[in-house]
C-alpha cells in the first residue's frame, strides 16, 4: 500500500495432518476467522484488527454469540479477506492468525 498504510490479503489456510505427513491448503471458506497483530512484539498476539469469513453464516454465529444485531457498514469490513488499512508498526513486525472451522490454528509473523 502507499506510505506507510498497509493490508493483508488472506488467500486461505495450510494446514499439517500428523497422521499422514502432508500439509492441506484450503480456500478461504475453510476459515473461520482470522486476525492481525498490527504491532508484534514477539512475546504476545495481541488482537488488533478481527475478520470473520467461512462457508458457513458466520453473521447469523457472531449475532448469537453477541446476543445483538450488527450494522451492515461493520460487518462488511469484518466479514473480508483484506484487512483494513494500518500503518507501519513501530516494532516493524506484524503477526497474522488464522483458525479455520475445526480449531487449528496457524500464525505466521511478517517483518515490513
Amino acid at each position: 500500500m502507499a506510505g506507510d498504510q498497509f493490508r493483508v490479503l488472506v488467500k486461505g489456510i495450510d494446514i499439517f495432518k500428523p497422521q499422514t505427513g502432508e500439509v492441506v491448503s484450503n480456500e478461504t471458506d475453510s476459515i473461520a476467522c482470522w486476525f492481525i497483530d498490527t504491532d508484534y512484539n514477539e512475546e504476545s498476539f495481541f488482537v488488533r484488527h478481527a475478520y470473520f469469513l467461512g462457508a458457513k453464516d458466520p453473521y447469523d454465529g457472531l449475532r448469537k454469540s453477541l446476543k445483538a444485531e450488527i450494522n451492515q457498514e461493520a460487518w462488511d469490513s469484518l466479514n473480508s479477506d483484506t484487512s483494513r488499512p494500518f500503518a507501519k508498526p513501530e516494532s516493524g513486525r506484524i503477526a497474522v492468525k488464522v483458525i479455520n472451522h475445526l480449531g487449528d490454528e496457524v500464525m505466521k509473523v511478517y517483518r515490513l
